[in-house]
């Protein structure tokens, strides 16, 4: 799936990392997906307190298989918040209308990157997300119709944020840093899940659910105001960058820039490297995404965890999912760099270890029934392995694509496309 068989090259001469440009875009990056994932996810556990318990109980027949383990909770505060009498199938269709908003912009952010600009539009999709955050309680009044356009309109914005970090990434990561600043800046995903879970979980616990919205959403609009203020496109138009680090940027990419102006679309939907990125996401995403929106209901209907429980269980696979993210970046770059192994080789060891290794644990889970540390085992030890992606067909792109210089030349072909072996594949799916 990767563009060379040797790690790519740069120049002798490398940046400190320390206070550097592109390391502080990876960091707000990092803070960005953090929000990006707590907005996504906030509501998965917030549904467990919103439904009248007597109505998801009378509808799932398997929510009496495993023995009731839990300690009953002592609520310090009374609970004000509305429930509401939906059923499983309801239920289904909230927690999924988000990705039918979400899978509408993915391709398309790519395209509105190159003309935007990937800093504007990563910026206001998660603001956007924020605000309709804002009204997910007003909009759950109004009934389920509501609520599920509401979310599918959060999805639309939260779709374009992948392909707009992409864009600005073929102009700000040198080759041979390219592990470390994506797995850096992507790692916020985990670690907003694993913090947004047990926190929606104490949310509910102490005051009510709609505050798990209010929350959410207002630290989604703190970030906007740092990420518009703070960061730029490319180095070029970055006021606080040294120029010595923009030289170190702009060589080390010097090769990597395309002349292109038009975009090859029946050569790129005939290639076969682009179609392996393709369904390697859609299957990584097909398991991920299920479990991130079903697993505190797992928690709570078949293990039968209290809404405290849940939230902290249903948020540790994602924390040791985060870990072998951020070490997986690192060993991926230290390989390439230090022990010169090629970068299809470790594009593709770390793509079989995080589809292989989860795919092992998850069906094991399936055949241990209600032994509760089993279960959470299984289940962490699965989405855990599934970080190495992260620097496996995740990073695929970048290694394919040609970098964005900033100019009128750069928009026109950029982040879309770069040759490869006659071969042109799309950044942003």
């Amino acid at each position: 799936m990767a563009s060379d068989s040797s790690p790519a090259s740069e120049d002798t001469f490398q940046a400190p990392v320390c206070c550097s440009a592109r390391y502080n875009l990876a960091v707000l990056a990092f803070f960005g997906f953090f929000v990006l994932y707590a907005l996504r996810v906030n509501l998965s556990v917030a549904l467990v307190d919103m439904v009248d318990s007597n109505t998801t109980s009378a509808d799932n027949v398997t929510s009496k298989e495993c023995a009731e383990h839990s300690a009953p909770v002592k609520i310090l505060r009374r609970q004000t918040g509305k429930r509401y009498q939906w059923d499983a199938e309801t239920q289904g269709w909230i927690l999924g209308s988000f990705f039918y908003g979400y899978i509408v912009t993915q391709v398309p952010g790519g395209y509105i990157a190159r003309k935007v600009g990937g800093k504007r539009l990563l910026g206001f999709g998660i603001l956007g997300t924020a605000v309709f955050t804002l009204f997910t309680p007003i909009a759950a009044d109004f009934g389920v119709g509501a609520l599920v356009v509401l979310r599918a309109l959060e999805g639309l914005g939260e779709g374009v944020t992948f392909p707009a970090m992409h864009a600005m990434w073929s102009s700000w990561a040198p080759p041979l840093e390219r592990s470390k600043l994506l797995s850096i800046s992507y790692a916020g995903a985990q670690l907003g899940t694993v913090v947004s879970l047990p926190l929606s979980g104490i949310i509910c616990l102490y005051m009510n659910w709609t505050y798990v919205f209010y929350l959410f959403g207002i630290v989604g609009i703190i970030w906007f105001i740092l990420w518009i203020s703070l960061v730029s496109d490319t180095p070029e138009t970055h006021m606080r960058i040294s120029q010595y680090e923009k030289e170190y940027i702009l060589s080390s990419l010097r090769n990597q820039l395309s002349s292109q102006k038009s975009v090859p679309w029946v050569p790129m939907l005939k290639s076969l490297p682009l179609w392996a990125i393709v369904v390697a996401h859609f299957s990584y995403n097909w398991t991920f995404y299920t479990l991130l929106t079903l697993l505190p209901t797992y928690m709570k209907e078949i293990l039968r965890f209290n809404i405290q429980e849940n939230g902290f269980l249903s948020a540790l696979p994602y924390l040791g999912c985060w870990l072998c993210m951020i070490l997986s970046g690192q060993a991926a770059d230290n390989l390439r760099a230090k022990w010169n192994v090629s970068t299809v080789c470790v594009r593709r060891v770390f793509t079989l270890i995080g589809m292989i290794g989860p795919a092992v644990f998850l069906v094991a889970a399936g055949f241990i029934g209600c032994d509760y540390s089993l279960a959470v085992a299984f289940l962490t030890i699965s989405t855990a392995l599934g970080g190495f992606c992260s620097s496996g067909f995740s990073i695929n792109h970048l290694d394919i694509a040609p970098s964005w210089n900033g100019n009128s030349e750069g928009r026109d072909c950029l982040p879309l496309l770069r040759a490869h072996h006659d071969s042109w594949h799309i950044v942003g799916i």
